[in-house]
């Protein structure tokens, strides 16, 4: 994971194609915690048995948290610490089981100086495949 004790860039330390990425998976004990914490308790998210909509058999990990990991890649990656995260669109492609390693990598697309705003590509990815895409607005810390 990035060094979160470093100050994030500024905009004029960025340009558009700069990335970063933070991988990980998400165990069952970090799904039944997030489930406790938000109070999500669906079966889907807590029964390995529970059969969804898909058909599939066995739980799957919240969307909201794999997205945290978008948060976790711009906060301590891309800018970095002291971002302010302003905006996030999310689009879910496939369901994420425990266990499976996953990596969030964030792109900036976008400046916008005179506003002090970056427009970032947001991707969590499973093998290389896409599981979850958006598009983030941040704001990262002044020089």
């Amino acid at each position: 994971m990035p060094d979160a004790t470093r100050p994030g860039r500024s905009i004029d330390q960025l340009k558009p194609g700069d990335s970063a990425s933070v991988t990980r998976s998400f165990s069952r004990e970090d799904i039944e915690a997030f489930a406790r914490i938000t109070g999500d308790t669906n079966p889907a998210h807590m029964d390995d048995g529970y059969i969804g909509a898909s058909g599939r058999v066995g739980r799957v990990a919240h969307g909201i948290l794999e997205a945290g990991l978008i948060s976790a890649a711009i906060g301590t990656g891309l800018p970095g610490p002291g971002t302010i995260y302003l905006s996030q669109t999310l689009k879910w492609l496939a369901a994420v089981r425990p266990e499976e390693e996953l990596t969030a990598t964030v792109t900036v697309r976008e400046m916008i100086p005179e506003r002090n705003r970056v427009v970032l590509d947001t991707v969590v990815t499973r093998d290389g495949e896409p599981v979850l895409t958006g598009e983030a607005l941040i704001m990262p810390p002044r020089a």
